[in-house]
């Protein structure tokens, strides 16, 4: 990773919002409409929407805009950066952003299908997940494309420090994190799901 410090600079993060504006709007428009023609929600089904939802294990967890899987999000930007800096590293920043948001977007797809909701609920402790609602799958790319500008603007020792932090800190809370997230959805274990539920 680079890191890069003035934010008013003609490379710098205001000249990059700029020129990714518009196909970023078109890919959330696009994620957006392709949620509602799955069958999603456009908010939760309790008919409100808070900007911070706290209780991990309820049923209107996913549905807000905000909550302790937003971390995870921002992480999945920080990881993004990363890759694709690393894979990449003459590409320009606007396009290795604009194939993360995308990135984002098709994951926001894959995990509100069938098939992942229903790998959700038998294989992890989210019994009572069944997919995020629109709100919440348009924050989560937006806290995705904050962890790809800090990841772009800000010391590599920062950012793997904010991600080692956002980890422990939700592992430790509500025993999940984008770690646990990962190992459960692939390879349940049953000690790691009894230990979640006593949360």
């Amino acid at each position: 990773m680079t890191s890069h410090f003035s934010w008013t600079r003609p490379d710098g993060t205001a000249a990059l919002m700029r020129s990714v504006a518009v196909p970023s709007i078109l890919i959330l428009i696009a994620l957006a409409s392709t949620l509602w023609l799955m069958g999603r929600l456009p908010i939760c089904n309790c008919g409100y929407v808070k900007l911070w939802h706290a209780v991990a294990s309820s049923s209107e967890n996913s549905q807000h805009i905000f909550d302790w899987y937003t971390p995870s999000h921002i992480i999945h930007g920080f990881l993004f950066y990363f890759f694709l800096h690393l894979l990449f590293p003459e590409m320009a920043i606007a396009t290795r952003f604009l194939i993360a948001l995308s990135l984002e977007a098709g994951w926001e797809l894959l995990e509100n299908s069938d098939f992942i909701i229903n790998r959700y609920r038998s294989g992890t402790i989210s019994l009572d997940y069944y997919g995020d609602s629109i709100v919440n799958s348009l924050s989560d790319a937006i806290a995705m494309i904050i962890g790809f500008v800090l990841a772009y603007r800000l010391p590599v020792a920062l950012i793997v420090f904010l991600a080692i932090a956002f980890e422990l800190f939700t592992g430790w809370l509500i025993r999940d994190n984008l770690t646990l997230n990962v190992i459960m959805l692939l390879f349940p274990i049953e000690w790691i799901m009894t230990w979640q539920a006593g949360a």
